[in-house]
């Protein structure tokens, strides 16, 4: 039996029910600016060997919860783990990010694919999900994720990280049926693939759209925004995943608000480009709201990340519905303690707003 959950802000507030305080969690809050997560990497041998391997994903998924009174766990894995299993080889040379040996370069590349096998390319992940859910010991909820259709599809056809992803672009116009078969397996694959951590012990599943903001307004809805809907509703059909909060990320793609709250999902991630009141303004309270601070403020000294906290926070005002997060991943330079500043202070002015007048 799953113990019983000691913390549940994080999912409370996903549900726009009350709580004592702000939650908070961070992305990439195990990385690379711990030292402890440095060492374990540096045992591992590589990245790819650290994400695979349950033990050591495990250890590294708890390492911030030992640091930091956060309000979620987040499972350490990578967003490109989906391509991999279906066979595009991927890497991670030192300092160059992720490139797969295999990219797609065509149709017939793009009518090969199929949903990966969830306990057999995949089964490492759900392994962590299980070992990450007993260690935690109900301590705080889990998050499971995955990256988004239009993401994953950016580096599958560019074969690597890029400035503009001109040539996945250039498929979009040049090709769109090729390119909505490529997003169409890509939904399925991501679908399944939060369902089964969602039956391997994930308490909230989220998913990262890092690339959507690159689009123009009509091929984010056709490429992006279209595909984050079917996930949604897959999801939401889903025996193992329909009760679990969905949150959606898509970096850059502010002027979608609206169209992204209308998927179905639970919760909207935003980034630093807008602030909390206009989005709440604009989305009221069909869905909660994560977010929202620069990484870069972690930079700055205490009084000023506990100023910016604390301007965030007045911004979303007392009502139910905010996680507080990063706009974006914690940066790999930053001060171990200027997080635990930043998780106080959070909770701190969590407890002050929700003071009777």
């Amino acid at each position: 039996m799953p113990a019983e959950l000691k913390n549940d802000r994080f999912l409370r507030a996903l549900r726009r029910q009350p709580t004592d305080t702000t939650p908070v969690w961070i992305m990439r809050q195990a990385g690379r600016y711990l030292p402890e997560y440095r060492a374990t990497r540096e045992k591992a041998g590589s990245f790819m060997a650290l994400a695979q391997n349950p033990e050591l994903a495990c250890e590294v998924t708890l390492q911030p919860l030992e640091r930091f009174e956060l309000d979620a766990a987040i499972l350490f894995s990578d967003i490109l783990t989906i391509p991999d299993a279906m066979g595009l080889g991927l890497t991670f040379a030192a300092g160059e990010g992720p490139k797969f040996e295999r990219p797609l370069r065509s149709a017939a590349d793009i009518q090969r694919l199929a949903v990966p096998d969830m306990d057999g390319e995949l089964r490492y992940v759900m392994d962590a999900v299980r070992l990450i859910r007993r260690e935690l010991d109900g301590r705080v909820p889990l998050i499971g994720f995955s990256g988004s259709p239009w993401t994953l599809a950016c580096y599958m056809v560019e074969g690597q990280g890029s400035r503009d992803f001109a040539r996945v672009k250039a498929m979009a116009w040049n090709d769109p049926g090729t390119m909505h078969a490529l997003l169409d397996v890509l939904a399925r694959s991501v679908a399944r693939y939060l369902s089964a951590q969602a039956e391997a012990g994930a308490q909230a599943l989220m998913v990262f759209d890092t690339w959507g903001g690159l689009l123009a307004p009509g091929m984010f809805h056709d490429f992006s925004l279209r595909y984050l809907a079917q996930v949604t509703d897959l999801l939401k059909a889903d025996t193992h995943a329909r009760e679990l909060p969905l949150v959606l990320f898509s970096k850059g793609a502010n002027s979608h608000l609206e169209a992204l709250a209308g998927t179905g999902c639970d919760g909207l991630g935003l980034d630093w480009t807008i602030s909390l009141a206009e989005a709440r303004h604009r989305v009221g309270e069909r869905v909660a709201l994560q977010g929202n601070l620069d990484p870069s403020a972690l930079f700055a000294s205490p009084d000023i990340i506990q100023r910016e906290v604390d301007a965030a926070i007045t911004a979303f005002g007392p009502h139910p519905g905010h996680v507080f997060n990063l706009g974006h991943g914690v940066t790999p330079g930053v001060d171990p303690e200027h997080v635990k500043v930043l998780i106080d202070a959070v909770h701190a002015a969590g407890r002050r707003i929700r003071e009777p007048a």
